[in-house]
């Protein structure tokens, strides 16, 4: 049986693997362009995934007992940000593969039990929960960097899918910290692809709405997109939001990351 892990693993896997692709076609001065992350060059998003692969390692082995040796999160970031573009690009690639190596050798019985300190939460959190959160920074910054170079990219369909129903379930607790429900002054409720999205006093994600007040007609990846702050005027093709929300009201509620 396929679980909610495995299909992040999977997930995680097929991001990388297209990025692995992409980086070796990229010459320095593309990587120096400007990426969909609106003050990042492609090659400091890449930096970006790459230094937290390296950072998310180790939380990942201390869970199943390894002991990893690692310099604080400082110093990891100030060694990347200092690395020329290409040297950025590549390293990405070694080091999330050295995760995915990691994530994809757990037993079926540690990727059910493990428990994952990342440092930043209040508790130890389930694998579901850091792998998920690690899809949500891999699915949009893959995008951001692929939207660099092809200004028609989307980001991955079947992760945009899972990303809404983790969204649904484990993840929920992430749209209370970036989301913005008090700037909409109204209840809104809102069919998405494969559920819908209820702004009160909080904002949640749930299967379905009953009496909806509002419609978003368009892909998964674009609800992702918006979730994400990555729904810009420039990229909204095949978009459109009816009912008593507009879509720059919803731009503010979801600022981005």
């Amino acid at each position: 049986m396929t679980t909610l892990v495995d299909r992040t693993v999977a997930a995680l896997r097929a991001n990388h693997n297209t990025l692995a692709a992409l980086v070796p076609t990229l010459s320095e001065e593309a990587l120096s362009n400007p990426s969909g992350a609106t003050e990042w060059s492609i090659a400091q998003v890449l930096s970006h995934l790459g230094s937290g692969a390296e950072i998310g390692l180790k939380p990942l082995a201390t869970a199943t007992g390894d002991h990893v040796e690692g310099e604080d999160n400082q110093a990891v970031w100030a060694r990347w940000n200092a690395s020329s573009p290409a040297d950025q690009a590549a390293d990405f690639v070694k080091h999330d593969e050295a995760y995915l190596d990691t994530i994809e050798a757990l037993t079926a019985e540690q990727r059910e039990s493990l428990m994952v300190d990342l440092g930043f939460l209040p508790e130890p959190v389930p694998l579901v929960v850091a792998l998920g959160m690690r899809l949500s920074e891999v699915a949009n910054h893959a995008w951001d960097v692929r939207v660099g170079v092809d200004p028609s990219a989307t980001v991955d369909p079947a992760s945009a899918e899972l990303l809404i129903e983790l969204l649904r379930g484990p993840l929920a607790f992430l749209l209370g910290l970036f989301a913005k429900a008090d700037t909409v002054e109204r209840e809104v409720r809102m069919a998405i692809p494969d559920g819908a999205l209820h702004i009160a006093d909080t904002v949640t994600v749930t299967d379905s709405v009953d009496r909806p007040t509002a419609t978003f007609e368009g892909p998964a990846e674009a609800v992702v997109r918006l979730l994400s702050g990555r729904l810009r005027a420039d990229h909204v093709t095949g978009v459109t939001v009816t009912g008593n929300v507009t879509l720059d009201e919803l731009r503010k509620v979801f600022p981005g990351y």
